[in-house]
């Protein structure tokens, strides 16, 4: 736990005071609307779910504010290299992003929830007064305001219905329209849903421009109403709320003083109500701003030209695209996103690169895991004359563009995760080739694990040349890789024991030979602790989320609470 802590320290800061800012937004609307007098009336009509509902709206109008910023992946790959001076653990939050923006989205639901039950409730309760008599006090609060406007009940009509009412008023119809996309905006976010019909989940998040339209006039209405500060001087709800039967028009000469009845003091005149500014716009147009223009500027960015360079079909249904584009600089393992018109005008799919900076093209290796990978793959083999228009977005800031600046880094890629660490792997055979002092990392260690031999062909040629270039350069030590194969037949078996004496391996044709089986991951990070037992190492990952949580436990295990002595500190891909 104490490890924990130490790798998580600002995380779990940044969670507390999130947490805390909406504790305390919570109870000081709920306060206000609970307390201050100028409610006392519209308390005696809906009861303590005022409070309730109220709070909650405030709630939900600083998570609105927030949950869009981490979406806006242009500020997010600014503030990457802005803070590139900045502590570790403060950059590692950019790289929770996602989580965050989950986070968000769930406790959304869980105040529109609230939110909705409180105003249910407080819905019934305008009903039920507005069918009592004037000889109760909610009864006499629901007549005020038929002549000139200063209601409290908006249930105008002793004709109306809850359900009426619902399906009649802006905020009914935007509240059961905000609900109703909220809904479908977190139940096609699951990740069964995400990761086996991405496309439903694609065009269903895009429900959030309705939900965002409705959020803005949602108050419009201003249904919930307050004492007029004018009318609180004129009727004191401590003083009159038992006087009710005698309350009197105001008029214009009751200033006058040609009555003989009682004193001013004891005059209660019929209370007026208005509604308060609509709030929720002041606290989210900020970051609607900055959106539109996070997608303005991705807009411009897609559509400027991309030359299809070169496209090669691997084993196991990968098509590896070469691409140049004007201007296009990236860093070691960042992404892109990919649209291709003749698929899909709207789909944008994320990428990693699998090229190096120093390279004059960048490229992707797309693996077949769905409907629109599988039509892409299948259009670039049969139109190899005429290869169809493609449009990128990007180049995005991950967690590996921090490979670098570990003085060991261990690289894990499971199948496809190898993307981003090809690129750390290209990258470091061309400052290899020019001699690059610049280099602050001492030693890489390379996992790569998979299901099936053909995957190893992706970058066969790529890991050859890195064991060529690492020989001539006398660092033969720098790279230390093991190739894990976790699925294979008696064939395969059979040939790997025949070969076994042979320099190269049977299945890859490196020197390294492959690994049947999975990694014994205490094992590997007890070696790495032990042959460094004083530096600073980065685990990255690209991989799913069982081998993830594995190993950020061996991090916070392995690593010591002595900060002199070795530290683990993890990365996870998150697109």
């Amino acid at each position: 736990m104490g490890n924990w802590i130490v790798n998580h320290w600002f995380s779990v800061v940044v969670l507390i005071a999130w947490l805390g800012l909406n504790i305390f937004i919570f109870i000081y609307y709920y306060m206000v609307y609970d307390r201050q007098d100028q409610y006392a009336y519209t308390r005696v009509i809906l009861g303590p779910a005022l409070a309730w509902a109220r709070g909650t709206a405030a709630c939900l109008n600083f998570n609105c504010l927030l949950i869009l910023l981490p979406v806006c992946r242009n500020l997010l790959s600014f503030l990457r290299g802005t803070c590139s001076c900045c502590r570790r653990s403060v950059r590692k939050q950019l790289d929770n992003n996602l989580t965050f923006h989950k986070i968000l989205g769930y406790t959304i639901a869980f105040l529109t929830a609230i939110h909705t039950i409180a105003h249910l409730f407080n819905i019934e309760r305008y009903y039920d007064s507005r069918q009592d008599s004037n000889q109760t006090l909610k009864g006499m609060l629901s007549s005020i305001g038929n002549e000139n406007g200063d209601w409290i009940n908006p249930i105008r009509s002793m004709n109306m219905t809850p359900s009426l009412f619902c399906f009649t008023t802006i905020a009914g119809i935007t509240g059961v329209v905000i609900t109703l996309a909220l809904i479908l905006m977190i139940t096609s976010s699951m990740e069964m849903v995400r990761r086996n019909y991405f496309e439903v989940f694609w065009y269903t998040h895009h429900l959030f421009v309705i939900f965002f339209a409705g959020l803005l006039i949602h108050g419009a209405g201003r249904l919930v109403r307050g004492q007029t500060s004018d009318s609180l001087s004129s009727n004191d709800y401590k003083a009159c709320k038992d006087k009710f039967t005698h309350w009197r028009e105001r008029h214009t000469d009751d200033h006058g003083d040609d009555d003989d009845d009682d004193d001013d003091d004891d005059k209660c005149y019929m209370p007026s109500f208005q509604g308060n500014d609509p709030m929720t716009w002041k606290w989210i147009i900020a970051p609607i701003i900055i959106y539109l223009l996070e997608r303005l500027m991705r807009f411009i960015r897609s559509q400027q030209r991309v030359v299809v360079i070169k496209t090669v079909s691997h084993p196991s249904r990968v098509l590896e695209i070469q691409m140049q584009k004007k201007g296009f600089k990236m860093e070691v393992g960042q992404y892109i996103f990919i649209n291709c018109p003749a698929v899909s005008r709207l789909e944008w799919h994320p990428f990693t690169l699998t090229s190096a900076p120093e390279e004059d093209r960048f490229s992707v290796h797309i693996r077949s895991a769905g409907d629109w990978t599988e039509s892409l793959i299948s259009l670039f083999q049969e139109k190899t004359d005429n290869l169809p228009r493609m449009e990128v977005d990007g180049p995005f800031g991950t967690a590996s563009e921090d490979v670098f600046k570990y003085e060991i880094s261990m690289l894990v890629g499971a199948g496809i995760g190898i993307t981003p660490f090809a690129s750390i792997l290209k990258s470091i055979w061309y400052k290899f080739q020019n001699a690059d002092h610049r280099l602050r990392t001492k030693k890489i260690y390379f996992y790569w694990i998979c299901r099936e031999t053909g995957a190893f062909a992706w970058f066969a040629d790529l890991m050859r040349s890195l064991e060529q270039e690492m020989a001539s350069s006398e660092k033969d030590g720098f790279l230390n890789y093991r190739l894990f194969l976790t699925s294979w037949d008696s064939n395969i078996a059979g040939h790997a024991i025949i070969n076994f004496d042979v320099a190269t391996d049977a299945v890859t044709g490196l020197k390294q030979k492959t690994i049947y089986g999975r990694p014994v991951w205490e094992n590997e990070f007890t070696k790495v602790a032990e042959t460094h037992p004083r530096s600073t190492v980065g685990v990255f990952l690209c991989g799913p989320e069982a081998l993830a949580k594995n190993l950020e436990q061996c991090c916070n295990q392995f690593s010591s609470l002595d900060p002199r002595k070795v530290q683990f500190y993890f990365n996870k891909e998150n697109f």
